[in-house]
């Protein structure tokens, strides 16, 4: 049986955002997104990263569950970029969170 808690949705979301954020490579990532105007094939980042493409994978999968990137694709190819209306919602949790 599941526990209901009073943990707001507000709260909830954070805490996604935050995990999703929790590691190097995905900071990276967001970095180099947030770099660029347009979408970038998740090849390029692997590349640049030096990192496998499935490793890849995985980090964008957790970035795109918590809503920070989007994905189009392209086949055979996929490109990503960062969601910029998650990203002003993400601001705005966490400038409540932080009373700024």
């Amino acid at each position: 049986m599941a526990h209901k808690t009073n943990v707001s949705q507000e709260v909830t979301d954070m805490a996604a955002i935050a995990k999703a954020m929790s590691h190097p490579v995905r900071i990276y990532i967001l970095q180099t997104l947030s770099k660029l105007d347009a979408c970038c094939y998740s090849g390029n980042i692997a590349e640049e990263l030096g990192i496998n493409r499935s490793a890849l994978s995985l980090h964008l999968k957790e970035l795109k569950y918590a809503g920070l990137i989007q994905g189009e694709t392209e086949p055979p190819y996929i490109k990503y970029c960062i969601n910029k209306e998650n990203w002003a919602k993400a601001k705005e949790l966490y400038s409540s969170l932080f009373n700024l």
